[in-house]
This record gives structure tokens, C-alpha cells and sequence, in this order.
């Protein structure tokens, strides 16, 4: 079932919050917007790095990024042709999110969960 996607933030305080996390909430955009913070990465570049996703979830994460704003996709004209798949200034703005994120994770995550008792 597609979730809802507020038009509008002014529906309550947590309605901004809300919206970020509908912005990155595929399984594997966050991944992707860490990745594309060290500059422009090609699509094979990112199928190496992303190892456990499969090319067609790829690409439905990188339009929808790209839908969204946040991913900016290069077509060069050479044969054959070169794609590549960069920040947009907006997509920039993410960036301490996403490095928030990481730090969080790196001190909270799976590693350090204890033990179910």
C-alpha cells in the first residue's frame, strides 16, 4: 500500500520530519545519497558498492531520488553512452542528515543493541 505524501507541511510539527524520511525512504536511497557525497558515480560503480541490490531496484531508487530532486542524472553523448548520477544542490543538503545518520549508526546500531535476555 503507497503512503500518503503530505502536499503541504503545515499539518503539525512532525509533518517536516515526516517529510525527510518519506524523501529517503527506500531501502537502499540513504546508501545511495552517502555514495554520491564523495562526487558523480557512474550506475556499474554503484552496482559494485551495492552488492545485495538488484539492478532493477537500483535504477527504481535512483529515479525516484531523481524524481524527488535530490539525484541529478548526466547522459553524455559517447559511444557507448556514459551515465552518471550526481548531488543536486538540494540532494547536497542532505548531507549532515546522512552523516548524522552514519555517526548514529556506527554508536547505536546492530553492534551495539544487547543481548534479548
Amino acid at each position: 500500500m503507497a503512503r500518503t505524501r503530505h502536499s503541504r507541511l503545515d499539518c503539525g510539527p512532525g509533518c517536516p520530519v515526516e517529510a525527510t524520511l518519506q524523501l529517503i525512504d527506500g531501502k537502499w536511497k540513504g546508501v545511495i545519497l552517502f555514495h554520491l557525497l564523495a562526487g558523480p558515480m557512474r550506475f556499474g560503480a554503484l552496482r559494485r558498492i551495492l552488492q545485495n541490490c538488484t539492478q532493477r531496484m537500483l535504477t527504481n531508487q535512483l529515479r525516484d531520488l531523481e524524481a524527488d530532486g535530490l539525484v541529478d542524472r548526466t547522459i553524455y553523448p559517447q559511444v557507448p553512452p556514459k551515465v552518471e548520477y550526481s548531488l543536486t544542490a538540494r540532494g547536497r543538503t542532505l548531507g549532515p542528515v546522512i552523516m548524522a545518520l552514519k555517526t548514529w549508526g556506527e554508536t547505536h546500531g546492530v553492534a551495539s543493541v544487547p543481548d534479548a535476555a
